[in-house]
């Protein structure tokens, strides 16, 4: 058995949920990606995973060496920048110390893009939700029942528009491809959430 850990450490704060978390990522010497290391957790049948970058130091686990780091997502893209590791001083400050701004900065503007590409939230849309998360963060503290029903009726009314909004789109006959860019989503996770909404589909 193995368990892959959930190195994935930077969110947005959108609604891609795990399509889009983004890490820093190791490069080998030849521009490659190694390949993640094992951990034997003290059982022949139980191992632990991880492309954490900093296990790549050439020593740990007799994994490779890499020579830089660059953005990385879990949807599959990778960034071109590459930000050169000095492993002397990794020793030195530790991994946590070591900036990782530059991959940072380089998957953020991944995710810019994939909000650009995908279909816009009408503005006035957009204001209300924004306007009814704060009245509703009022209410949990003033009034926390209310807020519960609220958020019920939230609830009933957005699935019943999530389904129909689901039922649509497969009317429509679109392609996976161009489902998953609307949505901002990896295919999988795009096919997820449709079929999570259109219940009956």
């Amino acid at each position: 058995m193995q368990e892959t850990e959930t190195e994935f450490g930077w969110k947005t704060e959108t609604e891609f949920g795990t399509s889009h978390q983004g890490r820093p990522g190791a490069v080998l010497p030849d521009g490659t990606e190694p390949e993640p290391v094992l951990f034997d957790m003290g059982s022949s049948a139980y191992f632990h995973k991880t492309s954490d970058w900093w296990v790549y130091d050439g020593d740990t686990l007799r994994a490779p060496r890499a020579t830089a780091l660059r953005g990385a997502c879990s949807c599959g893209w990778r960034g071109t920048a590459l930000y050169p590791v000095d492993w002397a001083q990794v020793a030195v400050e530790g991994p946590e110390g070591w900036d990782t701004q530059g991959p940072h900065d380089d998957w953020k503007q991944h995710i810019v893009d994939v909000e650009h590409r995908a279909v816009p939230v009408p503005e006035d849309v957009a204001a209300f939700l924004g306007q009814l998360r704060e009245r509703l963060d009022v209410l949990s503290v003033d009034a926390p029942l209310a807020a519960l029903r609220v958020v019920a009726a939230l609830e009933h009314t957005i699935g019943e528009a999530a389904e129909a909004a689901a039922y649509a789109v497969r009317a429509d006959e679109q392609s996976w491809a161009t489902v998953s860019t609307g949505l901002g989503l990896t295919e999988p996770d795009a096919r997820t959430r449709l079929h999570r909404y259109a219940r009956r589909y």
